[in-house]
């Protein structure tokens, strides 16, 4: 009988270890399976669409206007698209923001709400680069992005456009730079914050440059942001509605909506909106429509235009 019972109770220990190895190894791949980003888009046209705030930079206050500028706030930027132009999503640029300590954030998030608006997305412009040579450079890329993945998940964005800068006496670099992303990924992760990558810096940002980096990391936390008009802006007009396809193949919450830009020279470049709109649709594009007026004359009207075009060629 002290043997069977010994058995028994083996067995029972036995089968007791397999159970909760076999709960644990579900619960890790349960994990997995939602360690992706999970954002709930819109499906009505017009509930897409967001406006930027970069375009109307001469309308918004910065950390440096001081207190007796007459220009708004940045907090405010959302009830006064709804007033102006009947849309209150927005995606603020970083350099709008008067401060990211915890009391603006909670008042800018307050504010939004009031609004029954939302931010769709950060853009995010910085200084270092991260594929720099110097490993310390690179840190401080990776850090500063951090930061606003911090300011991202305090104020309900899910997800952030950081910058790839320049690096002084280096050429864009897939290994390093997709190192450095690798870590700033990570960390978006952990904030349930998506990182988009834009074709914007016509040295640093290549569309095509950024599709092997997006490839390289290999993370669901990764994504492009696709503008419609920086690469066209070069003159290489092929060459843009190329990058543009290869862009939008990796696209998941936002996108530039351009019907046109201005280069250094003042030559204005305008956009094929229907062959644009239809790279979009092809890709099976779910996410936001953000408007980045960005050529001569008034953001109000100029945004305006944008919001129509895209009712009409997103619908």
């Amino acid at each position: 009988m002290r043997v069977l019972a010994h058995n028994t109770r083996r067995r029972f220990l036995v089968q007791s270890a397999l159970a909760a190895a076999g709960a644990s190894l579900c619960t890790r791949i349960a994990f997995a399976a939602e360690a992706t980003p999970h954002v709930q888009f819109p499906a009505e046209t017009r509930e897409r669409i967001a406006i930027a705030s970069y375009p109307f930079r001469d309308f918004i206050s910065g950390p440096r206007d001081g207190a007796a500028t007459q220009k708004m706030d940045l907090k405010d930027f959302a009830a006064h698209c709804r007033e102006k132009l009947g849309i209150s999503k927005i995606e603020p640029w970083n350099r709008h923001f008067q401060s990211t300590d915890a009391k603006y954030l909670d008042e800018f998030r307050a504010s939004v709400d009031k609004a029954r608006g939302a931010v769709v997305n950060i853009a995010v412009d910085g200084d270092h680069s991260p594929y720099a040579a110097d490993a310390t450079e690179r840190d401080q890329a990776v850090a500063f992005s951090k930061k606003w993945i911090d300011v991202a998940a305090a104020i309900s964005s899910p997800s952030v456009r950081t910058n790839i800068a320049e690096a002084k006496g280096a050429k864009p670099d897939v290994e390093r730079a997709a190192d450095s992303l690798k870590r700033v990924t990570e960390y978006a992760a952990t904030k349930s914050v998506v990182v988009h990558l834009e074709n914007d810096n016509a040295a640093s940002e290549d569309p095509f440059f950024l599709v092997q980096l997006i490839e390289k990391v290999n993370s669901p936390w990764l994504h492009s942001n696709p503008d419609f008009c920086n690469t066209l802006a070069t003159g290489r007009e092929e060459y843009a509605y190329k990058g543009l396809t290869a862009m939008f193949q990796h696209a998941y919450g936002v996108c530039h909506v351009k019907d046109s830009e201005a280069n250094d020279k003042g030559q204005v470049f305008k956009v094929d909106m229907p062959r644009t709109f239809g790279i979009l649709k092809r890709a099976g594009y779910r996410g936001y429509c953000s408007m980045e007026f960005d050529a001569p004359g008034d953001p109000y009207s100029g945004t305006a235009a944008l919001i129509k075009q895209t009712l009409q060629y997103l619908g």
